[in-house]
């Protein structure tokens, strides 16, 4: 169990703070049924339950009796996702809620991935709250869920230089060895050997080598889900460098790989039906003498001639190769996660990601699965007139559009190498500039428990 929350033995025996969460609604009757002290307490902080506020009560003896938190009727990660660093370090359970079983297990789940704080290099200055997690609560499915997204968030926030291509690999290998998963990369020069020479182009110039890296899990006879991650462990931007103040969060490059590890590890702990592969392009986007260089003509895994534009536009590179693999085995769904372009910033802000999917109810499926659970995505068209805009004129395509509709140019660019199959394309901030209840600053899954919530019904319902 996480350090945040604990099973409940006996309640009757266990001693615990409550935490009520009480409506706006139905805050009257709650504080009416209260004895006087507490109505005045109520009354003297002008508490009145509003959705995300919160009240520690204090009993006769100085020691805290309660704490009343507003909600709404339908939970969210936010319901109680602010309180486990805010609350006075304790023991504490769930008291009166209005919440049916899925709405508490969403709840839980806020109350689990707001106590999380990157603690690598700095030891936390206080412990978080912990919380009794009811009976009826499935605590196996709950820390499943909160190690998956903390393992994309801790990869995210780790420093540049000790989340290389051979750390990401690292990472990569622990996790198949946990799951008993097999485990495979190919690195370096052998990427021109095996035909990678995209992502080997990308990835030369850094001392840290460039390299595929493959997972496998499941059996043969059940359907298989191919997941593509971009794996920039660094970008530079290239040859055409960026501005320092670009360049500072370019360690989040990777964030795509760490989603499709963060979901692998969710598929494989909850054991769902499928034959799940991983692939992850791992560079780093350096500058050096042999740095791919604007104005290049590099040939994919698939035979066509790439453009370069921009060496700043280097992870739909790396990605068209691993998407080319993917297709070659026929699986029924690749979805691919990429912290590919600011063009989505722009259109949807920092905490929406944007989806692209070439099948209509694989688009509605993930974005209802998604609403439910509070993990929003936002559909977006792979609108085909814009292909003539990565048109090249000495080469198949070209990298880099015309500076406008960029998140659907790339995600076009992408499809060049897609096969037959279902794909979904997940363009994502992997990170929250801010510090939401359940949702710290730092490295963040964004997308990921919705896929998962898809790929569960539609495989295991």
């Amino acid at each position: 169990m996480s350090l945040a929350y604990q099973a409940n033995p006996d309640a009757n025996t266990t001693a615990a703070i409550p935490i009520d969460a009480v409506t706006a609604d139905s805050f009257d009757d709650y504080r009416e049924a209260c004895d006087e002290a507490s109505q005045q307490w109520f009354a003297s902080h002008a508490f009145t339950a509003k959705a995300g506020s919160h009240l520690v009560c204090p009993g006769a003896d100085g020691t805290i009796a309660r704490v009343v938190v507003g909600v709404t009727d339908d939970a969210d990660i936010a319901s109680l996702g602010g309180l486990p660093l805010s609350l006075p370090e304790g023991i504490y359970a769930i008291g009166r809620h209005p919440w049916d079983i899925q709405n508490l297990e969403l709840a839980l789940l806020g109350w689990a991935l707001g106590s999380y704080r990157y603690t690598r290099f700095k030891e936390a200055d206080r412990g978080s709250a912990v919380l009794q997690i009811p009976a009826q609560s499935d605590g196996r499915r709950l820390q499943a869920f909160e190690q998956a997204t903390n393992l994309v968030r801790s990869l995210v926030n780790d420093p540049a230089g000790d989340m290389l291509p051979s750390h990401l690999s690292h990472a990569a290998q622990q996790l198949a060895d946990e799951f008993d998963a097999s485990f495979q990369e190919i690195v370096g020069d052998d990427l021109l050997e095996q035909n990678f020479p995209v992502i080997h182009a990308v990835g030369r110039a850094s001392t840290d080598e460039p390299r595929l890296i493959e997972l496998n899990w499941g059996r043969d006879a059940d359907p298989a889900v191919t997941l593509v991650g971009k794996g920039v462990c660094f970008d530079s931007g290239g040859l055409n460098i960026k501005p320092g103040g670009s360049m500072r969060w370019m360690k989040k490059d990777m964030g795509g790989a760490a989603h499709v590890l963060g979901l692998a590890r969710l598929i494989m702990q909850l054991a769902l039906p499928i034959r799940l592969r991983v692939l992850v392009p791992a560079v780093e986007n350096a500058i050096a003498g042999n740095a791919y260089r604007p104005g290049d003509i590099l040939i994919g895994r698939n035979g066509k001639t790439i453009e370069i534009d921009n060496t700043d536009a280097e992870g739909r590179l790396v990605l068209s190769d691993a998407l080319t693999l993917a297709a070659e085995a026929k699986p029924e769904l690749v979805v691919d996660y990429a912290t590919l372009t600011g063009a989505a910033r722009v259109a949807l802000g920092t905490e929406l990601p944007a989806m692209f999917a070439t099948a209509v109810e694989v688009t509605r499926g993930i974005q209802d699965a998604g609403e439910a659970i509070d993990d929003l995505v936002w559909p977006m068209p792979l609108h085909t007139p814009y292909r003539k805009l990565i048109d090249s004129n000495v080469a198949d395509i070209v990298n880099s559009g015309p500076g406008f509709g960029g998140a659907i140019t790339a995600a076009l660019f992408l499809q060049d190498f897609v096969g037959e199959h279902d794909w979904v394309h997940f363009d994502v901030m992997a990170f929250n500039n801010r510090s939401r209840a359940g949702r710290p600053e730092g490295g963040e899954a964004m997308g990921m428990r919705a896929v998962f919530a898809y790929l569960e019904a539609r495989f295991a319902g």
